[in-house]
């Protein structure tokens, strides 16, 4: 059974990991990343506890890496930079979801540096 906060939504840690490892689904399918932690967030921002925080964090945070491995592209060309960009890109999208989800299985806020906010 969930316990359930002052507002009506229930609290629940373990939804709020699977939303962050959802973004995981790029390394297997290569597209899932975005699209399901999207529809996960728009169906459950009204029914979980701080699903509104993480939704638009990781919403944020995966925007912000389309916008970096666009903007590296143009960047191979100067030196290789783009590729390092890219290299640090995909460890950054491996590593910080894994971090949050471990974050929020402990009722901790997610924490995406260098994250564009484009939701608010």
């Amino acid at each position: 059974m969930y316990q359930i906060d002052p507002s009506g939504k229930r609290i629940d840690p373990k939804f709020l990991m699977f939303t962050h490892l959802a973004q995981l689904l790029t390394f297997v399918t290569g597209f899932g990343g975005l699209i399901v932690p999207l529809l996960l967030w728009l169906t459950q921002k009204d029914k979980v506890a701080d699903m509104d925080l993480h939704g638009k964090a990781i919403i944020n945070f995966q925007l912000s890496l389309w916008v970096y491995a666009i903007l590296s592209i143009p960047a191979i060309l100067l030196l290789g930079l783009g590729i390092v960009v890219l290299i640090l890109i995909s460890l950054a999208s491996l590593v910080l979801p894994v971090m949050n989800a471990l974050k929020a299985s402990n009722g901790e806020a997610p924490e995406y540096r260098w994250s564009i906010k484009f939701i608010k």
